[in-house]
């Protein structure tokens, strides 16, 4: 009976002991976010973004895969359907990680943006992904605004023809922008009185890097 009731108690203390290891091995998000946006800063966009590709160089993406600030507030703007913070985010994670696909696509395999870089920041938000879906179960039974759920339609109709042009460095800059207004929980400590979501803050040139 004593002995049984050790190996319980050693058991127990076992569990115990492995818990803070438990705790501190969850994956965490802004980790995650962080090494992004060190692999986003805007050395690393010029240089594989801009000074890799030939002058006035743009390639096709849909009309709703430009997500920029402006975006962000016109869709906060309704108050008829409020929004929640999930959704923007759903949409930046679709639309980041296929502007980075798209440029991808035109890359020869050995084209140095895509071997240095391009590859690597993929492989960032991949990992994120899986981070961000654990943390963030989707519900199916909610019902997506309708603003919303009409840009999901258009972002996934294979049929859909609204194309637009762009420079391959202006989609990791609206990532970028974007990214440090949607997920300003993880980075507000470093600046708390710095509106990300603010275009004039970034027309002014005050947060660019």
């Amino acid at each position: 009976m004593v002995q049984s009731e050790c190996r319980l108690l050693r058991g127990l203390l076992g569990i115990i002991c492995l818990l803070p290891v438990c705790i501190c091995a969850e994956p965490d998000l802004c980790v995650s976010l962080k090494a992004i946006r060190t692999n986003l800063n805007a050395t690393l966009r010029r240089r594989f973004m801009k000074m890799n590709f030939p002058i006035n160089y743009t390639i096709q993406v849909h009309y709703e895969e430009v997500f920029r600030l402006r975006n962000i507030s016109r869709l906060n703007m309704s108050i008829d359907e409020p929004l929640q913070q999930r959704d923007l985010q759903d949409l930046w994670l679709w639309i980041s990680h296929q502007g980075i696909k798209r440029v991808l696509r035109v890359l020869p395999e050995r084209h140095p943006t895509r071997t240095k870089y391009l590859s690597n920041l993929e492989n960032l938000f991949r990992r994120f992904e899986e981070v961000y879906n654990q943390k963030n179960p989707r519900d199916e039974e909610r019902v997506l605004p309708e603003r919303i759920d009409n840009i999901w339609e258009r972002l996934t109709d294979q049929d859909y023809e609204g194309w637009k042009s762009v420079t391959p460095k202006s989609i990791l800059d609206n990532c970028y922008r974007t990214m440090l207004c949607l997920f300003k929980e993880c980075f507000s400590k470093e600046d708390d009185n710095y509106d990300y979501c603010k275009v004039l803050n970034w027309s002014n040139g005050t947060k660019t890097t």
